[in-house]
């Protein structure tokens, strides 16, 4: 993996402890800061990703800009579904309280944060993420991040994490073992213009679904497969998805598989 580990300049015992333990996860060298800029360690030792241990959790420093654990949209859209507004992947799911998810593309982790919420305490989600370092900046920042309101830090703190490609995951899974299973491949064809977004497309795996493991997916789930795409995209063709989701002027869209165990 081309990245290193370091911290913030003259860290506390807990950072320095903190920097080992993900180093060590991510199988990086771990590199004192000293008074070095980001640059100047980008430029010797021949890296593009930096990851930095601050007091607020690691922060990645790619060529893109930087990549560190936020709420992002899931915020405003707990906000909305408490306010009885409707929210195009819940629908897509059929999603209600007490169901499981199994989120193959955890990424961002927004989506999954927005499904805990919903599922509840009696729900459960699991956040699958291919890439290693999204994997432990999502792991760190669910059990970490703390939000004013206690029903949105309890929906954090309920998302389990597995680092692992999704179709390894599933492979391995009894028939119907969730609810829903979704997939969120969307980093191949940006359609954000958000700067928070920007880094990620160079730490997420970009490829489309593979059919050997979309048909995993329909295996696993009891309910549904949902899909999230931008609009005017062939992945659902391709994928035989006729039921779609989404607003009608959305850039996004749900592609439904509804599975009849």
């Amino acid at each position: 993996m081309d990245l290193l580990v370091t911290t913030i300049q003259s860290p506390p015992c807990e950072i320095e402890e903190l920097a080992q333990e993900i180093a060590k996860k991510l199988q990086a060298p771990l590199i004192s800061r000293d008074r070095h800029s980001i640059t100047a360690l980008r430029n010797n030792y021949q890296v593009e990703n930096i990851v930095v241990i601050t007091k607020n959790g690691p922060i990645v420093h790619t060529i893109g800009g930087e990549y560190f654990f936020h709420l992002n949209m899931a915020e405003l859209r707990i906000e909305n579904l408490k306010n009885g507004k409707n929210d195009h992947m819940i629908t897509a799911m059929s999603l209600s309280a007490g169901m499981s998810v199994l989120d193959c593309t955890l990424g961002l982790a927004t989506d999954a944060v927005v499904a805990s919420f919903t599922v509840g305490q009696t729900g459960k989600v699991i956040g699958i993420e291919a890439s290693p370092l999204l994997a432990v900046v999502a792991s760190y920042g669910l059990q970490h991040f703390t939000h004013e309101k206690e029903d949105v830090n309890q929906a954090l703190r309920r998302i389990q994490v597995k680092s692992k490609h999704c179709h390894d995951i599933l492979i391995n899974l009894p028939d119907n073992s969730f609810d829903v299973v979704f997939f969120d491949p969307m980093f191949r064809q940006p359609i954000y213009s958000s700067s928070n977004l920007k880094p990620l497309r160079y730490l997420a795996d970009n490829s489309p679904i593979a059919e050997s493991t979309f048909a995993q997916a329909c295996r696993v789930a009891r309910k549904r497969v949902v899909i999230k795409e931008s609009s005017n995209n062939n992945e659902f063709d391709r994928l035989g998805i006729s039921t779609i989701y989404g607003g009608k002027y959305s850039s996004i869209q749900y592609g439904v598989i509804k599975v009849e165990n």
